[in-house]
Parts: structure tokens; C-alpha cells; sequence
């Protein structure tokens, strides 16, 4: 690939931080959600399904689908996705999830 096919591909990071309120629902909208996939075997729906029981980082991870961001988004093929779900200690007070950190930085301009 030359420079102009690479300069085509652009790497688009999210970082979403969920509060889950209602753990049953979610698990049983994954649940469901694994129970209908024609495509995965029935031993990857039986491991599925003990994975979304378990944890509900899981039950997200398999009802997430980045193509749903960018499937309306005129002008754009998904060339390669990847996600994954885990627990995280929040608190939203706290300095290390201040996301327009750098915003701030840049409002205050040079020193």
C-alpha cells in the first residue's frame, strides 16, 4: 500500500463508561440475544451463555456492535472492528476520569 491507500483508514477511539442500573435486564437481553445467533455453534452459545450469567461486562460485550455507530454514516465502509467490556472502579470526581482534561489545558492557553 502507497500513502494515499493507507491515508484512507482512519482509526476512530471511543471510550464509553456505562452505569448498569438494571443488571437482569441486561443479562436477559444477552441471553436472548445469544439464544437467536444462527451463526455461532451450539458449544460457542453454551460458553456464551455461562459468560453472560456470570458477569454483566459480558452480557454488554455481546450486545454491542460498532458497526451500529457507523452503519448510517454516509461514505464510510467498517474495514475492522474490536471491543471488549470490563468492570472498572469509577468515580466520577476523580482527576484520571476528567475527560476534557486536554480540552482544559488548551482553553488556558501557553504560560
Amino acid at each position: 500500500m502507497n500513502a494515499t491507500d493507507t491515508s484512507r483508514f482512519v482509526r476512530l477511539q471511543v471510550e464509553l463508561v456505562l452505569e448498569i442500573s438494571d443488571p437482569e435486564t441486561l443479562t436477559g437481553a444477552a441471553l436472548a440475544h445469544v439464544t437467536e445467533d444462527t451463526h455461532a455453534q451450539d458449544a460457542e452459545r453454551t460458553h456464551a451463555r455461562s459468560a453472560v450469567r456470570e458477569d454483566v461486562a459480558e452480557a454488554l460485550a455481546h450486545l454491542v456492535d460498532p458497526f451500529d455507530l457507523i452503519g448510517d454514516v454516509p461514505g464510510v465502509e467498517l474495514a475492522q472492528a474490536s471491543w471488549s467490556s470490563e468492570r472498572i472502579d469509577y468515580n466520577p470526581d476523580a482527576v484520571e476520569w476528567d475527560l476534557d482534561e486536554d480540552d482544559e489545558d488548551d482553553e488556558e492557553g501557553p504560560e
